[in-house]
């Protein structure tokens, strides 16, 4: 027959009293009295027949027998605290805040097939370019380096050009596309010097659009030639919205970056990183998932 375990509070005044080795710092640990302490440890001597402590004034040195049973209580607490964290991280939703294109064109399409997963927690969705705090998980586009934040690439930032079928027409060479009004960006030069010519001077659209999404809504609506990642971009292109005239794709040194703060992310938030970094290793990665 199985003989009835010592109370799990018994437990925890042993563990606290061989850690602090003073009853007094371990009863303002738990929240009880200095008297208290005593009395609980008196009990489980007592029960177990064994003695756990020697008693030096205020100093309490635990045996050998107690100090081998609090490590093991300890070890236990542990695994018991770690349970209990995973059960409450079960229940909250995971805060996600990501760069307006990114959260719109890769990131929420993707959205059904994390909850198809049987550990998926439900997500709240915040889509802003500022670095806020109060988020599990922040995914960023930049070049890294963001203090306080552990940062795991998730893919490169590319760029290729893309406008209307209407404008693509007669297109053979980047020097035809040098012709036409650029939308906006800062990378023109280095992809016309990476296709293979010195640009000349570029002719370009005099709005300048704060994202992406944007650049390509004009593009569409033929206003000019926007700069924009196949990765994010592909069902525009696949729908003959847009066109892809040339196969050169500038890529970094710039990624999209998930951050999190060391030490501070629950089960939950790592399983979520994780699941982000094999979709973005998919050799479909860059393709919008079929409906």
């Amino acid at each position: 027959m199985l003989k009835r375990l010592p109370a799990l509070e018994s437990l925890r005044v042993l563990e606290a009293g061989a850690r602090h080795a003073n009853f007094t710092r371990a009863a303002a640990e738990l929240g009880v009295t200095p008297a208290a302490v005593s009395l609980r440890i008196r009990d489980l001597e007592a029960e177990l027949g064994v003695k756990l402590f020697r008693r030096s004034g205020p100093i309490v040195i635990p045996t050998e027998a107690g100090a081998a049973l609090a490590g093991r209580v300890a070890q236990a607490l542990g695994l018991i605290r770690s349970a209990v964290e995973d059960c409450r991280g079960a229940a909250e939703p995971l805060r996600v805040t990501a760069v307006p294109t990114f959260a719109m064109r890769w990131l929420t399409p993707r959205l059904a097939a994390y909850h198809a997963l049987p550990d998926a927690v439900p997500i709240e969705l915040d889509v802003s370019a500022e670095l806020r705090e109060g988020f599990d998980i922040t995914i960023r586009t930049g070049p890294g380096g963001w203090p306080g934040f552990e940062a795991t690439a998730l893919m490169p930032v590319e760029a290729t050009p893309m406008l209307s079928p209407a404008l693509a027409a007669g297109l053979s060479s980047p020097a035809d596309l040098a012709a036409l009004k650029l939308l906006p960006h800062p990378d023109w030069r280095r992809w016309f010097r990476e296709a293979g010519m010195e640009a000349p001077a570029l002719r370009f659209y005099a709005d300048d659009y704060p994202t992406h999404e944007l650049d390509a809504a004009a593009a569409i609506e033929g206003a000019g030639v926007a700069l924009l990642s196949p990765r994010l971009f592909g069902p525009l292109l696949r729908d003959g919205k847009l066109v892809q005239p040339f196969p050169h794709v500038i890529r970094g040194p710039a990624a999209h970056h998930i951050l999190l703060r060391p030490g501070e992310a629950r089960p939950a938030v790592l399983r979520f990183r994780d699941w982000l970094v094999d979709e973005a290793r998919r050799p479909d990665a860059g393709s919008m998932p079929a409906a």
